[in-house]
């Protein structure tokens, strides 16, 4: 692909995120199955995933913070080998007296991802061209396929065959081979913020973020983005699994299929979001409305088939949306405090992503599935009919000043 010959340092980064998600996504599937066989409670799972909520709310704006005082390649790779250890931790669980293993090392792995997932966003515009940026953040959405697709078919096939342990040892080699993929890629110095008085301030970028926003309707847009979708975002989460289980009756197979469905479509995405230039607001919005109408029509579909499909078409505009406001972040606010931006979005969404999948747990106690599924379509277009009318109304008081 010739944007991987024009950017080879971002070839490094792309291949270590596809090892780096696959090996995550091994352990996950294995993880769930052993905490099921070993206490045999939802409720243990359930814990699992709410602590990897958790420490993307302590440690998210720290990571964004780091990011932008020190070199972001010395904090992806340190991150990296540090979580080796405790991926592999995993092995020692064989009864639930060894639970506490699981809770505390699921902890431990979700605080490393929240100090590296802004380091790597971030870490995007100081290695590649400032006219490459869209095309790169839609190969971000390809990258995010490419982990769905493999990593929930295989996933579930090597703890079939191999058992858990060699998935959570496949883990671990992740991260070794993550960190010596990113090695080579030349040190940046331009991502730290240097003050007057020699050192960077978490309040002085936190000013210049607010001004950035104050000025760029677009960047205010963004952020109202991440506060709203993640709502919606968990709903559709928690729904996949059962809409395969309960409506479809597919079983597990129903819910690998679905999500190599969302993987399929991240990838398609590429083929649009790369040619995309301007009225990345616009067309980001527009995308999340169709977004919406797409769950909506899967909220009344009873063919499994046809289901595919339409999560191959929501993941396609998911993809085109994401790629959008990622770009719009990027060209808007200067690479020295896109780290900390970066932190306090993933801060955010993810916080927000598990509060909405709890609630979506409660709303079933009271609602039908697709009713649920219903309302979280209606949610996103509504969103971003709101966003689009707040985008109007402030470039109209912009060109009225």
């Amino acid at each position: 692909m010739n944007i991987f010959r024009q950017e080879k340092n971002y070839l490094r980064l792309f291949l270590a995120g596809i090892v780096n998600g696959i090996g995550d996504r091994f352990s996950q599937v294995a993880l769930l199955a052993l905490l099921l066989e070993l206490t045999g409670s939802g409720f243990a799972v359930g814990i699992a995933l709410a602590i990897r909520v958790v420490p993307f709310l302590l440690f998210g704006p720290l990571g964004g913070f780091l990011a932008d005082r020190f070199s972001r390649k010395r904090i992806l790779i340190i991150t990296d080998l540090s979580r080796i250890a405790f991926a592999i931790s995993f092995v020692f669980v064989n009864n639930k007296s060894d639970i506490w293993i699981v809770y505390l090392s699921t902890f431990v792995l979700a605080a490393g991802e929240a100090i590296y997932a802004p380091a790597r966003k971030s870490f995007i515009s100081l290695l590649v061209k400032k006219e490459n940026i869209i095309k790169i953040n839609s190969l971000e959405q390809v990258m995010l396929g490419v982990v769905l697709i493999a990593g929930s078919f295989s996933g579930g096939i090597v703890t079939f065959f191999f058992g858990p342990d060699m998935t959570f040892w496949l883990n671990g080699l992740s991260f070794l081979m993550a960190a010596i993929i990113i090695f080579p890629i030349p040190f940046t110095n331009k991502n730290r913020h240097i003050q007057k008085n020699g050192e960077s301030n978490i309040f002085h970028s936190l000013k210049i973020i607010k001004k950035l926003m104050i000025t760029s309707s677009a960047l205010y847009i963004a952020f109202l983005f991440e506060l709203i979708a993640p709502l919606f975002n968990g709903i559709d989460n928690v729904l996949i699994s059962i809409y395969a289980v309960q409506e479809f009756n597919l079983g597990d197979i129903g819910v690998g299929l679905f999500y190599g469905a969302l993987g399929i479509g991240l990838m398609l995405s590429f083929i649009i979001a790369q040619r995309v230039h301007q009225h990345l607001l616009l067309i980001g919005l527009a995308a999340l409305i169709l977004e919406g109408l797409f769950l909506i029509i899967l909220s009344q579909v009873h063919l499994a088939f046809i289901a595919f499909i339409i999560y191959i078409s929501i993941s396609f505009v998911s993809g085109i949306c994401n790629t959008c406001f990622d770009s719009i972040v990027m060209k808007e606010t200067p690479s020295d405090h896109q780290g900390l931006v970066f932190g306090l979005l993933t801060t955010i969404s993810n916080t927000l992503i598990g509060i909405s999948m709890f609630g979506a747990g409660i709303i079933l106690e009271v609602v039908n599935n697709r009713m649920l599924g219903l309302i979280g379509g209606m949610g996103f277009v509504l969103t971003g009919l709101f966003l689009i009318v707040a985008y109007s109304s402030i470039d109209i008081g912009h060109q009225t000043k």
